[in-house]
């Protein structure tokens, strides 16, 4: 998963409260049970569910008070203080599931929000990149060291017989640290998402080399939808409170649906300023990002036919894990189906099996 914040002029943690301590089981004066979930970096454009869902109003609609937070940089990630209980849970990509699993530590994914990272992988004319294969030798930034990126990463050079010993790869943060690199001439290339992808064609600093930023484009490059973000929670939390849970997946549900229903535009508007327009981009730019990415966002919240499968091959391919992993307890559609049929809303995405 992304380990920073896309600037550093984002607050790390929201006004609704630092995410410490685990609240959930408490309610307010208007009963609304109260849920913690930290985001893995709240303003980057493949987390703005979390946050409109909020600026909508659909978490209050829906019956249930959520206190957003953000990692920190160089901070405790959000899937480790949802797995510490810190936060009752973590706005994450899936894959942390798969390796939680490994580690005997029970979390699974309760609503999917995207089928693919989000990411492209963005060259400098002067590197030559234009595939995998094209690695060799090459600096590769990655937002840090062991994050989804870097696995990411490893996984298109394999696809193309390249090692990770092959090239190296240079942890370079998000937003204007990752542009600084290639300006710099530190990195070749760097894995990341809108709208710094706009920032760097805009200035003719990089283009697109490898489109992992829509379904679509996951599919081509990985051999199947690459589910990423999600609402992630320890199993034994999400047992003892199904009725809290089930009320965060119809909000984020229906906030899909809204997405899938409305304009860049729209969605912009419905976000902080500070998310949308800053030194990085304009608020004009992000909306152009979000029209050329928005085909990551599955519209029904539910976990995709294949995916979990091709999450777990990535993770076998980089050493992560093992084809031990049973993949049916990383994920449920239960919620985002049960979510569907309350509010009458149409699904469209096939879901995914028990095994994957």
């Amino acid at each position: 998963m992304l380990k920073r914040a896309l600037t550093a002029s984002i607050v790390t943690v929201l006004a609704l409260g630092a995410a410490t301590g685990c609240s959930s089981k408490s309610s307010g004066s208007n009963g609304m049970p109260t849920v913690k979930i930290m985001v893995g970096g709240i303003d980057k454009q493949i987390y703005l569910p979390y946050e409109l869902a909020q600026n909508l109003g659909y978490y209050k609609k829906y019956g249930v008070k959520v206190q957003l937070s953000t990692e920190q940089n160089g901070g405790v990630g959000a899937e480790e203080a949802m797995a510490s209980g810190q936060v009752d849970m973590a706005g994450a990509w899936y894959n942390h599931t798969i390796e939680f699993q490994t580690k005997n530590k029970a979390v699974e994914d309760v609503v999917q929000l995207s089928g693919a990272p989000g990411e492209r992988v963005m060259c400098t004319a002067k590197s030559g990149v234009h595939t995998g294969a094209d690695f060799k030798g090459k600096t590769l930034g990655v937002t840090d060291l062991g994050s989804g990126t870097d696995i990411l990463t490893q996984f298109v050079a394999a696809k193309e017989h390249v090692k990770a010993g092959d090239f190296h790869r240079l942890a370079v943060g998000a937003g204007s640290t990752a542009v600084a690199a290639l300006q710099n001439g530190k990195a070749d290339c760097v894995m990341t998402t809108q709208p710094t992808v706009a920032a760097l064609q805009k200035k003719h600093i990089a283009s697109s080399a490898i489109d992992l930023a829509t379904t679509a484009g996951a599919k081509a490059s990985l051999g199947g939808a690459w589910p990423a973000a999600g609402i992630l929670a320890r199993t034994d939390w999400v047992n003892s409170h199904k009725d809290a849970t089930q009320k965060v997946v119809n909000a984020l549900v229906a906030t899909m649906h809204w997405i899938n229903t409305h304009t860049a535009a729209d969605i912009a508007d419905k976000l902080p300023a500070s998310y949308v327009s800053n030194q990085v981009v304009t608020k004009a730019d992000y909306i152009t990002a979000l029209n050329e990415d928005k085909g990551q966002f599955l519209p029904d919240g539910i976990m995709p036919a294949g995916g979990p499968k091709t999450a777990l091959a990535t993770e076998e391919l980089v050493g992560k894990a093992t084809s031990k992993v049973d993949l049916g307890p990383t994920f449920t559609n239960d919620f985002a189906i049960k979510a569907n049929k309350t509010e009458g809303f149409k699904t469209t995405t096939t879901p995914a099996g028990s095994n994957g």
